[in-house]
């Protein structure tokens, strides 16, 4: 039996329409195909979808523009280009103007003498109060940018501090604990002799600062008792 005849209409499903839309435009675009290679033809199809996704086909060699150059060679009084062409330059107009005027503002913002001159005083009074409130944004702004900069920076000192606070007290347990080095590498006295005078000036410096800190009487020595030295700390 044949194929009965299609009812040409609107397809109502639209997973239907998607689904005939793509096989027929493929069908097309090889038929279209076929006629370009068999005939050496001159084949261009440009097609869009009902979301407006654009399908086009072109003969190998060819391309758009030529095709429509052609067309409006043949047709001779179609100027399809002049239309878009004054289009372009209007709009062109339009952007040299806001342009111009633009610049004209920014020489009026700087001070320039010719463009100041052709301002009426009404004119120079709005200007100046427009200068004075983008001064008063600026200077916002920068006070904003100087707060948070100071913040930050406080933020990283005491951090520091803290740090420098938790190394002292280590250095002051272990000079406490442990008052001497002992070094068991007999190879490297170069490296003890260095070792031990940068704890002996270390411990000095944890011992300044405790004392300073303490109250005057914890800063006597008891009677009978011999300060420690810290010479003691340095190797001969």
């Amino acid at each position: 039996m044949g194929r009965g005849k299609i009812e040409i209409k609107l397809i109502e499903n639209p997973t239907n329409r998607q689904v005939t839309y793509s096989k027929r435009r493929n069908g097309i675009f090889k038929k279209a195909h076929e006629l370009s290679v068999l005939c050496d033809a001159k084949v261009s199809l440009i097609m869009f979808s009902k979301n407006n996704k654009m399908h086009e086909y072109i003969s190998p060699g060819l391309t758009t523009k030529k095709i429509v150059d052609q067309y409006q060679k043949t047709l001779g009084d179609i100027d399809l280009w002049r239309s878009h062409y004054e289009k372009m330059l209007e709009n062109l107009k339009k952007l040299k103007d806001i342009n111009n005027k633009l610049r004209r503002q920014i020489r009026h913002r700087i001070g320039e003498g010719l463009d100041l001159d052709e301002l009426s005083f009404q004119q120079l009074r709005t200007l100046e109060e427009d200068m004075v409130a983008s001064i008063g944004k600026i200077r916002e702004r920068k006070f904003h940018v100087i707060k948070t900069r100071t913040d930050t920076c406080r933020k990283k000192v005491k951090s520091l501090e803290q740090m420098n606070g938790n190394l002292l007290l280590e250095l002051k347990e272990k000079c406490v604990i442990h008052p001497q080095f002992l070094l068991h590498d007999e190879g490297d006295e170069e490296s003890a002799v260095a070792l031990a005078n940068g704890a002996s000036t270390l411990y000095a410096f944890c011992q300044h600062h405790t004392h300073l800190n303490l109250p005057s009487h914890h800063q006597h020595h008891h009677h009978g008792e011999e300060p420690f030295k810290t010479d003691d700390l340095r190797l001969a």
